[in-house]
């Protein structure tokens, strides 16, 4: 009995020890999971004694890494089958395993099958199976001392060119210019001092680029480029001893400084848009957009690169393609803007600071986006010279037509509209104003008067404050609408709302948060108070007064639909009428505030404004904006809308006015 059980006992302790022997589907089931995990550690444990003898862990967990990295490998997957039935394998055994790895990669999808052979190895305190490892387990058909060589394929940039298919931003060459250190002779510091005011490089910086470590004798050491078209230039750097001209594939802006604001520009991508754009492809060699319309469309203009991955052999010969894809160039953008409109305003305001606006008031489209200080954006391609400066927002050189500033009495039809609509403004009956140009409400008290331009008129009736832009009458009517009425119907002209355009323009407001007092409110009437708004939103409310009541969308490509509507039943067509009549008054009678406006042959219509700029009521050494919004109304094709800065004792508006004189000029009268 007792040796029965005896054997019953060893019979278990055989067949368990037997179902713990190691299987070499657990082995190779555990490469590939550890694989997917890419953990290469736990990999190179799994392999054959043989194996790791030909590459050492640390080799082996480099390889897998930087030929991963290299290729820009994600979302790995491998797929196997397993026998379904259980096999039995002897030490002699080599049994293998078939597999496929997918992955995405820079060439596209990349898949490789291959297959896994196991050997059995056995110690005086364990025993295993090994996977034993070769190169052609990486990618099929690799062996030692091949490499893998991946290669992105850039896409062509898109471009950008006006209604007329000129140039905005297209892809061309510039001269790269630098200096060769043994070219240089004894006039080395002259020529220096006169490179430095050619391409703006402080000479500073071109002895810095000088000093590099890498720099002989005959580097050529670049430091600035000039634009292919400016051959005065060009020939004034020609014959400074030393200099050399180098001609570099580039992003190219025609129109330069007039549009740079509009087309931005590109530049070397930095690490902190390489961590933004991390799933997106880019690398340290990519260029990106950094403002303007080559940032707004980066994701279209840029295309998809393609890339190839390929074995190469110890003697560098390609010995198989992986894969290769290729790339999508970018697409290709036509604007509604006109270069003439852009140009024309850009040097009526080149020496100012401010901003304008160009449509056609009955399409919507927008004809030109200027702001000024402005800058060369062909400079921008080897670096970000101007970047902090435009991204700053307190910057000379930021971009002011995404900006708002208080519109002063270009609001006045505005209010008027709004008057007329809500029933508060009779636009025949007269207002009483006090004879010294000067008023307040009995129940305000202190110092908060409004004040108006000197006139001899008392009894004033819409047409005269608009005539001669009475902030009196304005800020009456404003009193008799109300606050509530007015921000309630201003909602109809897009206050407070984000304007559908493709660049960003700041919202235009009435108060930041509800008027404060009735002196606000008599403010805001004619475009103080809290007021802001910019030069493109501005022109928009107009159009209302020229297609009957429509505000028309913005539009800014030419294959969008013209004439959308971005807000109807803004004004009733009799209002529209009404303030209409009187803005030609503005323009045509002797006494309207721009009557130096007045051409011969095209009849306009316009308002003025002037903007104060106070810290307080008692300030009087505050600034003044002024602002001019004119358009033809005889087949209205063109309405400008320009603010500039800093017009006090330099005329107010009438600074503007004749600026905007010449555009309507340079456009419609040479045509």
């Amino acid at each position: 009995m007792r040796k029965s059980i005896f054997i019953l006992i060893c019979l278990v302790f055989s067949l368990v020890g037997c179902s713990d022997k190691p299987k070499p589907e657990t082995t190779f089931e555990g490469y590939m999971k550890a694989w997917e995990k890419q953990d290469y550690a736990k990999m190179y444990s799994l392999l054959s004694e043989e194996s790791k003898k030909q590459i050492t862990e640390e080799k082996f967990v480099e390889r897998y890494t930087n030929i991963y990295e290299g290729i820009n490998m994600s979302n790995l997957k491998a797929t196997y089958k397993l026998p379904e039935e259980e096999k039995k394998y002897d030490e002699e055994d080599k049994p293998t395993f078939d597999y496929t790895v997918k992955m995405d990669t820079l060439a596209g999808p990349l898949e490789t099958s291959y297959q896994a052979e196991l050997v059995h190895e056995k110690s005086e305190d364990n025993e295993k199976w090994a996977i034993n490892w070769s190169p052609s387990m990486i990618f099929t058909g690799m062996e030692e001392g091949d490499t893998i060589s991946a290669t992105t394929i850039e896409p062509e940039r898109g471009e950008i060119f006006d209604v007329n298919g000129e140039g905005l931003a297209i892809n061309g060459v510039v001269q790269e210019v630098g200096l060769v250190p043994s070219w240089l002779k004894e006039d080395k510091e002259e020529v220096k001092e006169k490179l430095s005011k050619l391409i703006d490089v402080p000479v500073e910086e071109i002895d810095k680029a000088l000093n590099q470590s890498w720099v002989q004798p005959d580097s050529f050491v670049p430091l600035g480029v000039v634009a292919d078209d400016e051959r005065e230039k060009i020939e004034a750097i020609r014959p400074l001893n030393g200099t050399k001209f180098q001609e570099k594939k580039a992003r190219v802006y025609p129109l330069k400084a007039a549009a740079a604001h509009l087309t931005g520009y590109v530049g070397a991508v930095n690490a902190d848009e390489l961590e933004k754009k991390k799933d997106e492809g880019y690398t340290v060699q990519d260029i990106i957009g950094k403002t303007g319309l080559e940032r707004a469309l980066e994701e279209e203009l840029r295309g998809q690169p393609g890339g190839q991955i390929v074995i190469k052999g110890a003697d560098g010969t390609t010995k198989d393609m992986l894969a290769k894809n290729e790339p999508v160039n970018g697409k290709d953008f036509t604007l509604t803007i006109d270069s003439a409109v852009q140009s024309s305003l850009f040097k009526q305001m080149l020496k100012d600071e401010g901003s304008a606006a160009a449509l056609n008031p009955t399409t919507g489209e927008v004809l030109a986006l200027v702001s000024t200080p402005s800058y060369d954006p062909n400079l921008g391609v080897t670096g970000e010279k101007y970047n902090n400066l435009i991204n700053d927002p307190s910057a000379p050189l930021r971009n002011r037509f995404s900006n708002t500033y208080a519109p002063g009495s270009t609001f006045k039809p505005i209010t008027a509209a709004i008057g007329l609509e809500t029933g508060a403004i009779d636009p025949a009956a007269e207002k009483k104003i006090p004879a010294n140009n000067r008023w307040q409400r009995d129940s305000w008290g202190g110092n908060h008067y409004i004040t108006r331009v000197p006139s001899p008129d008392t009894q004033v009736n819409l047409q005269d404050a608009l005539v001669r832009s009475d902030n009196i009458y304005f800020a009456m009517a404003m009193l008799d609408i109300g606050g509530d009425a007015f921000l309630q119907e201003s909602k109809k002209f897009g206050f407070d709302e984000k304007i559908p355009f493709p660049l960003g323009i700041e919202s235009s407001k009435i108060t930041k948060g509800g008027f404060a007092s009735e002196g606000q409110l008599a403010d805001s009437g004619y475009g103080q108070g809290q007021v802001e708004m910019s030069t493109l939103h501005l022109g928009l409310t107009y159009t209302p007064f020229i297609t009957k009541g429509t505000m028309v969308k913005p539009i800014l490509f030419t294959d969008e639909e013209k004439s959308q509507t971005w807000k109807e039943n803004v004004i009733s067509e009799e209002t529209a009428n009404t303030v209409e009549k009187d803005l030609i008054q503005v323009v045509e009678s002797p006494n309207g505030t721009a009557n130096d406006v007045k051409l011969a042959n095209v009849k306009m219509a316009g308002k003025t404004g002037t903007a104060e700029l106070k810290k307080s009521k008692d300030d009087k050494e505050g600034t003044e904006n002024g602002w001019f919004v004119a358009w033809n109304t005889e087949n209205p094709s063109l309405l400008v809308s320009v603010m500039i800065e800093d017009v006090k004792k330099r005329g107010g508006s009438h600074y503007v006015t004749p600026k905007v004189k010449k555009v309507f000029e340079d456009i419609l009268v040479s045509e």
